[in-house]
């Protein structure tokens, strides 16, 4: 059986501070995506700046939106649909980070976001996560309720375009040290997948990719896509330094 692809997928937020640095970033990731044989290449820039992309970049870079509305037409002043998305390049939708939902955003408006990206032919990702964890292990019982309420809606045929992303909020911004270890990751991913299981059936928990995004750097790509079992990343702030996010690429690569 052929073996997928390691998703890496770079998170810009509201950075870099003008096209010229992002036409940089652009230049150098599309040129070092060329050379992967086993990742796939995602970057999320500020809407602003996804006409920098050049489309097709090649077979191994893809554009990606960091939200997406869950409309097609109406008068939704400063919104972007999901048919918009498509046909400006974007291949993959971020939905639900954990920076959208600090300003208000609820599961409910997740999962229409999603189901109406998802029919338009988008890739989504539903990003999930924590604020904290207690020693009681209630934070499961979030995860779970988090991950349904998300993924309500959502028909079985577009299943094959859905990833999620568990994006702990405790080792946000933190350094590579102080990020979750592989062995509580793979803890996680397979409750995950459990919660999958029990909303649809164990052939979709298996084949939805769940990755992982938190405080990861060059130093620790390769122990969280090996020892916590991901299917790939989801990489913040050093996604924007390019030297940090091409030696990423090459570690993932190595996988």
């Amino acid at each position: 059986m052929k073996k997928n692809k390691v998703i890496v997928i770079g998170n810009w937020k509201m950075e870099p501070e003008t096209p010229v640095l992002a036409k940089e970033i652009i230049s150098s990731v599309s040129r070092q995506s060329r050379l992967l044989k086993k990742v796939e290449v995602v970057v999320c820039p500020p809407a602003l700046y996804m006409g920098l992309f050049k489309k097709p970049a090649n077979k191994n870079f893809f554009l990606g939106s960091q939200d997406v509305f869950w409309q097609n037409e109406g008068r939704f002043t400063g919104q972007i649909s999901p048919k918009m998305m498509k046909a400006s390049g974007v291949s993959y939708c971020l939905v639900g980070h954990s920076e959208r939902r600090a300003l208000g955003e609820t599961d409910e408006i997740v999962a229409k976001k999603a189901c109406a990206a998802l029919k338009e032919g988008l890739r989504v990702v539903i990003c999930v996560g924590e604020r904290e964890r207690d020693s009681s292990g209630t934070y499961f019982e979030f995860l779970k309720n988090q991950i349904r309420e998300s993924c309500k809606g959502i028909q079985r045929r577009h299943l094959s375009s859905l990833l999620i992303a568990y994006e702990p909020l405790w080792v946000i911004g933190k350094s590579w040290r102080e990020a979750m270890t592989p062995d509580n990751i793979r803890e996680t991913v397979i409750f995950i997948r459990k919660t999958l299981s029990d909303m649809f059936d164990q052939t979709v928990a298996t084949s939805v990719p769940v990755i992982y995004g938190g405080s990861v750097e060059p130093e620790n790509t390769n122990v969280v896509l090996r020892g916590g079992e991901v299917a790939g990343i989801l990489v913040g702030h050093k996604s924007l330094v390019i030297e940090d996010f091409i030696k990423i690429l090459k570690s993932a690569d190595e996988i």
